[in-house]
């Protein structure tokens, strides 16, 4: 009689046990539908802000497995902010300038070693992708202005 008991008792608890953790169940369930939603708005948020970013920021592309940044031409972009550090210097020292500048001269204004022709050659593809894009001018004779 005893062992009968101890069954139905036993029976009795896991009744109660399972009644409580399918309760548990539908809670975490519940819990997880929630968070799948908060990730989906979080995702959009993200997706809203980069691309608010890229209309301001400039953009970056791959080439050949490295992040490369894009200069936008001058009428695309609203003002020089959506440059990058770097080229917003080399436009400022071109502007100050009291006519055309050659690259040793800009150069030397940022610190670079302009002794050194390998130092000046990035400096130079800078100056050139910004007369390429509108924001500068280059003359036949190599040097920059500013364009008004």
């Amino acid at each position: 009689m005893q062992e009968r008991q101890w069954i139905t008792d036993r029976r009795s608890e896991l009744d109660t046990l399972a009644e409580q953790l399918t309760k548990q169940l539908q809670e975490v369930q519940a819990e997880r539908d929630e968070l799948a939603i908060a990730e989906r708005v979080l995702n959009r948020l993200a997706e809203q802000a980069l691309a608010d970013a890229a209309t301001v920021a400039p953009a970056s592309a791959k080439v050949a497995g490295r992040a490369v940044l894009l200069i936008p031409h001058r009428g695309d972009a609203a003002d020089e902010g959506a440059l990058p550090g770097d080229y917003r210097k080399i436009l400022a020292i071109v502007r100050e300038a009291d006519g055309p500048v050659q690259v040793r001269a800009v150069g030397e204004r940022l610190g670079l070693d302009a002794s050194v022709r390998g130092k000046l050659e990035p400096l130079r593809a800078k100056m050139t992708k910004l007369a390429d894009r509108g924001w500068l001018h280059k003359r036949g004779d190599g040097r920059f202005t500013a364009r008004p």
